[in-house]
């Protein structure tokens, strides 16, 4: 696995190593000593799958609060997505920086997502499918959320007529 550094302190694109012969390849999607080496934590407690029937569909910015805080790997299993990570962690050297890149099926990158992000995405195809693996269970009174469009990232979302929950379309201004 090839890790790339994102902007977002402990954010990582993971690219795949493929061990490739007449039969297609092979490659490792996630090495748990690997992603120690470099302070990943992807203990996973549950697995998610996502799919999204129209291109511009918008999920996000999610994240959950302690003690269930998240660490998520994200990859986009047919279709592709503009995903976006936002650094909610006030003491980060990145707090509040965004971080986005496309994730699809042809492409095989994911995305490591560390505690205390907000993770969000738009689908760029109809028919989107998106894995998710957490390293926590997911508990309904620690989910927590903010607005896709907020100020106080700057994240520019490709153009499109986004199809969005009220919830995600209606969280508050961000306060740090």
């Amino acid at each position: 696995m090839i890790f790339t550094e994102t902007p977002v302190r402990g954010a990582f694109l993971l690219d795949l190593e493929l061990r490739e012969d007449e039969r297609g390849f092979f490659a490792r999607t996630w090495c748990e000593h690997e992603g120690a080496e470099r302070g990943l934590n992807l203990h996973v407690a549950q697995c998610n799958l996502s799919f999204n029937k129209k291109q511009g569909t918008l999920r996000g910015l999610h994240y959950q609060a302690e003690p269930f805080q998240e660490a998520k790997l994200v990859r986009c299993t047919h279709g592709a997505i503009y995903d976006v990570i936002v650094d909610l962690r006030p003491h980060s050297p990145s707090f509040k920086q965004h971080f986005a890149a496309v994730l699809s099926a042809g492409n095989r990158r994911a995305l490591y997502v560390p505690e205390g992000c907000a993770h969000g995405f738009q689908t760029l195809e109809d028919d989107t499918e998106v894995f998710y693996q957490m390293s926590a269970p997911y508990s309904a009174d620690h989910a927590r959320g903010v607005r896709w469009d907020d100020p106080a990232f700057g994240i520019t979302w490709p153009q499109a007529e986004r199809i969005m929950a009220d919830r995600d379309r209606t969280y508050p201004d961000f306060t740090s």
